[in-house]
């Protein structure tokens, strides 16, 4: 009998939460990527971490830095798994000329938000992002932290 395929048409692979805790947001981009077989592999299990990436611009390019996919156990024994490949980034030239210039700008940088499955192809939105102030990120923390007490005021009032 032939097995059902679940519906991940749209479905989330990996966030990159520190992101938004660190940078400003301006812009968001879907850019696609290139990957091998055993990265995709390991995608689909869950093995990747896009805490540490970043996007580079180089030479009318896009790659992916610092995004790490561990290769499953199961990985076979004719390929060389690397965890920390760069990847490239696949944009139209438009859209990557104008990226350029804006992130020559001063303070703005690249980062990627999350890896998604779209169409059966993965897929990464980047952002073009300015970084906080200190002092921004204070304030996050104390706004996170009321809507705590919030919640368990009216959590034990609730009783």
């Amino acid at each position: 009998m032939a097995s059902k395929k679940t519906d991940n048409s749209n479905a989330r692979i990996a966030d990159n939460k520190k992101a938004a805790f660190n940078y400003f947001f301006e812009e968001r981009f879907e850019a696609g990527l290139v990957l091998e077989g055993w990265e995709v592999k390991a995608l689909r299990e869950g093995k990747v971490q896009l805490t540490d990436g970043y996007v580079v611009l180089r030479n009318g390019e896009m790659f992916l830095i610092g995004c790490q996919i561990n290769p499953l156990k199961s990985a076979s024994t004719h390929v060389n798994p690397d965890a920390v490949r760069t990847k490239k980034l696949l944009m139209k030239k438009e859209e990557i000329r104008r990226l350029t210039g804006k992130v020559e700008q001063k303070g703005y940088t690249l980062v990627p938000i999350n890896l998604h499955w779209k169409t059966g192809k993965v897929k990464c939105d980047i952002a073009l992002a300015k970084g906080k102030a200190e002092h921004d990120k204070r304030d996050v923390i104390k706004d996170r932290e009321g809507k705590r007490e919030v919640e368990r005021a009216m959590k034990s009032r609730h009783r």
